[in-house]
């Protein structure tokens, strides 16, 4: 019974990674329209799991680095090439969101502006 539960939950966390590793692509793609300096590298060999690694420059100097795989989800901020703070699981995907959420009202307000402009 036990043994079983564990499988399910490990077969929903691939299901979570897997998600957010095409979640990440599309991010970057996204952003790089935008002219944001972003990059998401997936792996996925059908074997042994998948994951991604995502980075984006969010200001001068300023970059967020995302990892997630079957061996865990993390966020790490960095400036001048000094890591500034660094979360795990849960955390990560909240900073993640928080600094997604950011990206798109700043990208709104440009839009915005340019519209008044012209």
């Amino acid at each position: 019974m036990v043994f079983c539960l564990f499988l399910r939950l490990a077969e929903q966390y691939r299901s979570v990674v897997k998600d957010l590793a095409m979640s990440l692509q599309a991010l970057a793609t996204n952003l790089s329209k935008q002219g944001i300096t972003a990059t998401c590298y997936a792996c996925d060999d059908g074997q042994h799991g998948s994951g991604a690694s995502f980075m984006a420059e969010v200001g001068e100097q300023h970059m967020v680095r995302f990892l997630v795989s079957d061996f865990g989800i993390s966020w790490v901020e960095s400036r001048n090439g000094r890591e500034l703070v660094k979360f795990e699981g849960t955390e990560a995907i909240k900073e993640l969101q928080r600094i997604t959420g950011n990206l798109q009202r700043s990208r709104n307000e440009c839009s915005s502006s340019q519209l008044k402009q012209g």
